[in-house]
């Protein structure tokens, strides 16, 4: 890469990240704001007061994904949580403890959908070096930052090589699907689970060795020429997910 290729691709990087006025990738927020919103989502799917208000939750936060440029996973996740929506109903109409199997698992589900679909938008538009300079910002732990860094890299990674086996798996003519496992549960799991593990194991040590190269546990202050600060998206951003929490919370009888 020449120098002018370097500084073309630094001045980029510079102007993704200036307080989130100029990102050239959607939405951007500072990653203490999406720690926030993240623990106020937890609360409002514990605490939802009926399936219609979860609905709702889930429809905020793909409406966030989608300005977070994250628009096929949001528009995915928004109809995946329908059907899940309507399968719960059905549930409801049958008796016997079938009813209380599947009602006790779709339950779970719903507590848990609504925070899993936005953990995924947030890690994927978070990067690892404005994390860390958030969180340096923020004074936090190391024993908590450093192990949510390393995660923050450590699962594009492990999605890179779940793409390189699937690849390899259609070549031999064995499909990575349920159908598959149960016809041929040998076959599957020595071309999908062994190689996962493998490069699994391989990708932490590797990340171990990046990450302490880089000097992450270094205790002195890091410098970074990314630019962290709050914007008017970040203040947008809560209020959106505060105000949903106090209204599951105080108005729960529009929710029935």
């Amino acid at each position: 890469m020449s120098k002018a290729q370097s500084g073309l691709k630094m001045s980029a990087d510079r102007n993704y990240s200036v307080n989130g006025e100029t990102a050239h990738a959607g939405l951007w927020m500072d990653p203490r704001t999406k720690a926030v919103i993240l623990f106020l989502c937890v609360l409002s799917a514990t605490m939802a007061p009926s399936m219609r208000y979860e609905m709702l939750l889930v429809l905020v936060i793909a409406c966030f994904g989608i300005a977070c440029r994250k628009v096929r996973y949001s528009i995915a996740g928004a109809l995946a949580y329908v059907a899940i929506y309507f399968m719960t109903i059905a549930a409801l109409k049958t008796h016997g403890s079938v009813q209380v199997m599947l009602v006790a698992f779709c339950g779970l589900v719903h507590k848990v959908y609504p925070c899993g679909i936005l953990s995924g938008i947030i890690i994927s538009t978070t990067r690892v070096g404005e994390f860390l300079s958030a969180m340096n910002r923020s004074h936090a732990s190391r024993k908590i930052v450093i192990p949510v860094a390393v995660m923050l890299r450590y699962i594009p990674t492990v999605r890179e090589d779940w793409r390189f086996i699937k690849d390899a798996m259609r070549m031999r003519d064995v499909s990575p699907s349920l159908k598959s496992f149960l016809t041929h549960p040998g076959m599957t799991i020595e071309c999908i689970y062994v190689p996962l593990m493998m490069a699994a194991s391989k990708t932490a040590d590797e990340l171990t060795v990046a990450s302490i190269t880089r000097g992450i546990e270094n205790p002195k202050p890091r410098t970074s020429y990314v630019e962290i600060g709050f914007g008017i998206a970040d203040v947008v951003a809560v209020v959106i997910f505060l105000a949903m929490f106090l209204a599951g919370q105080l108005c729960k009888g529009v929710f029935l």
